[in-house]
């Protein structure tokens, strides 16, 4: 009988303070993992931090930004003279959605959702691939979106920030299989979260989201851990450079 046990593990979780990403570095430590929490504000990250060692488990808590590669340095440093390893990494963190028609868009606001949605990940991941090999392997978690594998009208620069990053995952796959790194994407569709409840005044919006999958409902926030829970675990040992979809059935419709 296989089980999800994550015990003597670390993760690494960008975006991991609120969200979504909150969900998923308390979830790792409900399965025994330690965890690093990363976002910009460093407060943020502290609070989730704490519950954590509330649960028993060590966390670190580190203020990053994903645009920025010297962060990103900085992150990968304090990470491993804290814990020596990381086994677990998820690029959660991103820059949501600017809805625009592609040609009203400006040029600097695509490079700023390319530099946190795709640059950061990709330089994130590929820092620490070499040390996760030396370390025996691991699994790397990229979160895209539906809206990378489904794009709609008015978030172009979001949905080709993401499907590129879809992309970088079956590359990182292929790339690091060998080393025994394991790398997938996970592509939510609708889930509760601060961010997403912030709209549910925009009129149509929540009927849109609940109209647009199967299940016509939007999911809970912590329903985002099972998803996560296999890819991060030995569950998926034999999956890799996989896109694996939570949508409620958005992907069908």
């Amino acid at each position: 009988m296989h089980t999800i046990d994550l015990t003597g593990k670390v993760a690494l979780v960008t975006g991991g303070s609120r969200g979504l990403g909150k969900a998923m570095s308390l979830g790792l430590a409900n399965a025994g993992a330690d965890v690093i929490v990363v976002s910009r504000r460093l407060e943020n990250c502290e609070a989730v931090a704490q519950e954590i060692r509330g649960k028993g488990r060590k966390a670190l808590a580190l203020a990053a930004h994903m645009g920025r590669t010297e962060d990103l340095d900085t992150v990968i440093t304090r990470a491993y003279d804290t814990f020596g390893h990381v086994d677990i990494l998820i690029n959660n963190a991103g820059m949501n959605p600017v809805m625009g028609e592609l040609s009203e868009l400006q040029v600097d606001l695509f490079q700023k959702l390319f530099d946190v949605n795709t640059k950061g990940p990709w330089y994130l991941a590929s820092r620490m691939a070499p040390r996760m090999a030396e370390h025996g392997g691991g699994s790397v978690i990229n979160v895209v979106s539906v809206g990378a594998l489904k794009p709609s009208a008015l978030v172009g620069f979001y949905a080709a920030t993401k499907a590129a990053l879809d992309a970088l995952t079956k590359v990182m796959a292929a790339e690091w299989a060998g080393k025994g790194i394991r790398v997938n994407s996970l592509a939510p569709g609708s889930y509760h979260s601060d961010l997403f409840d912030s709209a549910a005044n925009i009129p149509g919006y929540m009927d849109g989201a609940i109209n647009a999958c199967l299940q016509k409902r939007v999911a809970e926030t912590d329903e985002i851990i099972g998803p996560v829970l296999y890819l991060a675990s030995d569950l998926s040992s034999y999956t890799t450079g996989h896109t694996l979809v939570s949508d409620g059935g958005y992907m069908v419709l």
